[in-house]
């Protein structure tokens, strides 16, 4: 998240119940917001109510955020439970993270190719949505916000120990289920 000069005062004003730092908070934050949801569900509709649901929790809980934690992180904590209860309540799996791997990389891309890429990346988007909910959300945070392991740490209230382990356990499962993919896919389209 973009960290503005002004972010301080900005939320000073949003807590002392100032509609237009409120506005300018959701302007500056709401597409990352929206990006990390849709990111975790894979649904359009699904990202926008965790916006709305993450800004309106936002509003009523302003008050009680502290100067001895980064704002971003305190916001990143809140999208990611969002998250979380939106699957807890729908059960629904990730159906999409976007281009998380590039599986086939050709400066002319022909039918075929494009075809094989769509199938590689729904395939891996399958694959990210059976992960286990701690490895799911170290993965997009990793991979798709870029965050490093201390802020990852910091997000999800662990230490940075176990966001090494949920990842490298991530990676082991991803290695293993997409290996049969590509081993599949490798007897089949030669």
């Amino acid at each position: 998240m973009v960290l503005h000069e002004n972010q301080p005062q900005v939320i000073e004003a949003c807590q002392r119940g100032d509609p237009d730092a409120l506005a300018q908070l959701f302007e500056t934050h709401r597409d990352r917001v929206y990006s990390i949801a849709l990111r975790f569900t894979g649904d359009r509709a699904a990202a926008m109510d965790i916006l709305q649901d993450v800004f309106v929790k936002l509003l009523s809980h302003i008050k009680d955020f502290r100067r001895d934690a980064r704002f971003d992180t305190w916001l990143y904590r809140m999208v990611i439970n969002a998250c979380l209860d939106h699957q807890r309540r729908r059960r629904r799996l990730l159906a999409g993270i976007g281009d998380f791997f590039d599986f086939f990389s050709s400066p002319r891309e022909t039918v075929l190719a494009e075809m094989l890429k769509a199938e590689a990346a729904e395939h891996v988007r399958q694959t990210v949505a059976r992960l286990a909910p701690e490895q799911r959300a170290v993965v997009v945070l990793r991979y798709t916000e870029g965050l490093s392991y201390d802020e990852i740490a910091e997000i999800l209230g662990c230490s940075k120990g176990t966001v090494a382990s949920r990842l490298n356990r991530a990676h082991r499962i991803l290695e293993r289920r997409l290996m049969r993919f590509r081993n599949m896919g490798g007897s089949s389209h030669a």
